[in-house]
């Protein structure tokens, strides 16, 4: 199904597809949601592309987080991105479980994660700080104090806040095609504006920009969003699926509250640690595509941009766009076996 412009607009408008709760400022992250009832939350169909993992739910402060589990060894947590699930690893996730325990979370919000309707006051309950902290708790409820860490997209920007915020618990991390967020909103240019303009469009405080992103089909907003023209051959159909199922008025209101902390409280954050001369302490390193918007629009070397944020950094790019995992899956084992050690 493809929808004009013009039944966009009409669907916008008339609010299609959309159930979402108005956001109240008046709630914290600490008291946002009431919890599930334990047990009660059903396992989300298996799309098989995960074999021999475990799936499991984590009760954390705010949200019921979804994570599949397997392998052992020392542990690897993955963080994926914007508009992706935990599939997104699913190249890379089975080989890596031979010689780590990989734990592949949805974010809160993402996926079947379930984060609360009330983005909260300064929209916190989605901010990286709360969104880091449930992934301590999903690790520590696996058992593990100490972990390997790699994100992508939101994921990454995630990661690097769980990195600064809880330092003892990172022993590596991995940040897959970002330049820091507050880097990133201090050095906007016309070109990146218009190649990432979901950044202003999902941050904007009214949900009339939900209701509009509800109003396109699910499957036709997927494609167009992780590849313009269309789905690129590189993502698996069966994880594409997922991407789609996920896609539902609790994750595009999750997604968006996500971006509107990330343009305000967030920044406040981050402008914090900048004042405070705080950096991420645990050796990262630090991939990114040389066809993606991050290659393409801030060129050169990536690593000294880095530095600034983190005080030991190794990396480069790889012959990719955005989706490393999915594109050069061989690549990022290869990295990522060299890195966590």
């Amino acid at each position: 199904m493809t929808i004009n412009r013009r039944q966009f607009m009409a669907a916008a408008a008339s609010g299609l597809g959309t159930q979402l709760v108005p956001a109240s400022r008046d709630v914290l992250a600490q008291t946002a949601t009431t919890p599930s009832p334990p047990g009660t939350r059903q396992i989300p169909p298996d799309s098989g592309l995960l074999r021999g993992f475990e799936a499991k739910w984590v009760r954390t402060n705010g949200a019921d987080i979804f994570l599949r589990h397997g392998g052992k060894g020392p542990p690897l947590l993955l963080l994926h991105g914007n508009p992706q699930t935990l599939v997104c690893w699913h190249k890379i996730a089975v080989p890596l479980a031979s010689r780590f325990h990989v734990v592949a979370a949805d974010l809160r919000g993402y996926g079947d994660s379930v984060g609360p309707t009330d983005g909260g006051a300064e929209h916190v309950n989605y901010s990286f700080r709360t969104m880091a902290r449930d992934q301590v708790d999903v690790m520590a409820a696996l058992g593990h104090d100490r972990f390997f860490l790699a994100g992508h997209d939101r994921g990454a920007r995630t990661a690097h806040r769980l990195a600064l915020d809880h330092p003892d618990r990172v022993r590596k991390l991995a940040l897959l095609d970002i330049l820091p967020t507050r880097y990133v909103w201090s050095h906007a240019s016309r070109e990146w504006a218009l190649n990432s303009w979901h950044w202003s469009f999902m941050a904007q405080p009214d949900d009339m920009f939900e209701r509009m992103i509800a109003a396109i089909p699910a499957r036709e907003f997927m494609s167009r969003h992780l590849g313009r023209s269309g789905k690129p051959a590189f993502f698996d159909d069966r994880a594409f699926a997922e991407y789609v199922r996920c896609f539902t008025p609790k994750t595009i209101h999750g997604s968006c509250e996500d971006y509107r902390a990330a343009a305000g409280i967030d920044l406040e954050h981050d402008e914090a640690d900048h004042r405070a001369g705080r950096k991420i302490a645990a050796p990262t390193l630090v991939m990114w595509g040389s066809r993606s918007h991050t290659g393409r629009f801030y060129g050169g070397d990536l690593l000294s941009i880095w530095r600034e944020a983190a005080s030991d950094v190794t990396g480069g790019p790889i012959d990719t766009g955005h989706y490393l995992a999915e594109e050069a899956p061989q690549a990022v084992i290869d990295a990522f076996e060299r890195h966590f050690v």
